[in-house]
């Protein structure tokens, strides 16, 4: 599939009943009023209770522990220390747009609010959304800058916000849309970057009214087009790609989901550049280092192993020269590494383990933080803008805050 350049995709696709109650053709966008979730528990008990159970009752099976999971300040060390929060779900994303101001997203509809810096969270959910209907997104990407704020959930789902999370509108998506929106980022008044997982990349200067893409073509078209031009090792890529990692400058990083290569893209370039892995092992995750491409990249593989690449890397060739770092995860998966300094690394992952390394990220030791804790870790992130305040989430509503 070709994307022209200068092509404008117009959204125009109606609102739906469950954000607007009276559906008007005049307008691409329907308003949502937000607020605290008052009876939020009685709400949500009804429809999740059987799935609660459920979940408690899979993960005594698979940690070997009898009963309810252990309370959260059961935490074993003070690098990270456990924040309550009003529900128990998957956490996918956190952001902050100041010290004191952020929102918490995740699971059946899991939204939270903060405006003390994340010390305590307040449940919010849509006044007009039925609780049963809440409950079947799952809220997976959040970013703020400014006040003004953007969230994506699936079903596939945007919201956009100019007052800081007062009110928000659903900004309906076009059907021609190739793939489904993956990530969004927020880049000032009315303008956001949105990708796709057919490896669209997009802008918006009118709050999401139009979107102007900057790929030329999708990701499966420069994979079957390189695939058939008898380029070198044009047999490795083959597949569709899970999810992209945008740093601070706009390029991007892409997995397949056979995790057996990876793609580049940089502002100005046409399309994505497919790499080799350089590894028999397959691709669990990938990022920049302290954000940044020019920094180097991070590779985490099947079976608990991290390779790391600190040199800027060449983006015209095929493979790139990464190191084994010393870390001895017993083989459980690794899911995200995030440098807090330029010697502070930590990588989080399954069975809630936790690493750091004081080297920049040569050799890592086991953190207690979350041991006696059941669950998974996902994600771990620091803010160096807002006081290099740090935060990692997880499975069971587990959120941990960075308090060195």
């Amino acid at each position: 599939m070709k994307i022209n350049v200068a092509a404008i995709i117009s959204i125009v696709a109606g609102t739906s009943s469950a954000f607007a109650p009276h559906l008007s053709h005049a307008r691409t966008s329907s308003s949502l009023l937000m607020g605290a979730e008052n009876g939020s528990e009685d709400r949500r008990t009804f429809v999740t209770k059987s799935a609660t159970t459920a979940a408690g009752a899979t993960v005594a099976a698979v940690s070997g522990v009898a009963g309810n999971p252990p309370e959260a300040e059961a935490a074993a060390s003070k690098m990270w220390e456990p924040i309550k929060l009003p529900f128990d779900d998957t956490l996918y994303d956190i952001d902050f747009d100041s010290e004191t101001h952020g929102y918490l997203v995740g699971a059946r509809g899991s939204f939270a609010e903060t405006n003390d810096g994340g010390k305590t969270w307040e449940a919010r959910s849509f006044s007009n959304l039925d609780a049963e209907e809440e409950v079947t997104y799952r809220f997976q990407v959040a970013s703020f800058s400014g006040g003004e704020g953007w969230v994506l959930g699936k079903p596939t789902l945007m919201l956009h916000t100019k007052d800081g999370g007062k009110s928000w509108e659903r900004i309906p998506m076009s059907p021609k849309l190739p793939g489904e929106p993956t990530s969004i980022v927020s880049l000032g008044p009315s303008k956001a970057e949105m990708t796709t997982s057919q490896g669209a990349v997009y802008t918006t200067e009118n709050a999401g009214r139009n979107w102007k893409a900057q790929v030329k073509e999708t990701i499966d078209a420069t994979l079957n087009r390189i695939s058939s031009s008898g380029v070198s090792g044009a047999s490795y890529f083959s597949g569709s790609i899970i999810n992209q990692v945008r740093d601070t400058t706009g390029a991007y990083l892409a997995v397949s989901s056979r995790g057996n290569f990876f793609l580049t893209w940089e502002p100005g370039q046409d399309f994505w550049i497919p790499h080799n892995r350089g590894t028999p092992r397959r691709i669990q995750s990938m990022g920049f280092i302290k954000g940044k491409m020019n920094n180097g990249l991070w590779m985490t593989l099947n079976g608990g192993k991290l390779l790391i690449a600190k040199d800027t890397p060449d983006l015209t060739k095929d493979s790139f020269d990464f190191v084994d770092a010393d870390i001895k995860t017993g083989g459980y998966g690794l899911t995200d590494v995030a440098w807090r300094t330029d010697d502070e690394v930590w990588a989080v992952g399954g069975s809630n383990t936790m690493y750091v390394s004081s080297d920049g990220g040569k050799k890592f030791k086991f953190d207690k933080s979350a041991n006696d804790i059941p669950g998974n870790l996902y994600n771990v992130r620091f803010f160096p803008e807002f006081g290099n305040m740090g935060w990692a989430l997880g499975s069971n509503g587990l959120l941990l805050r960075y308090v060195g």
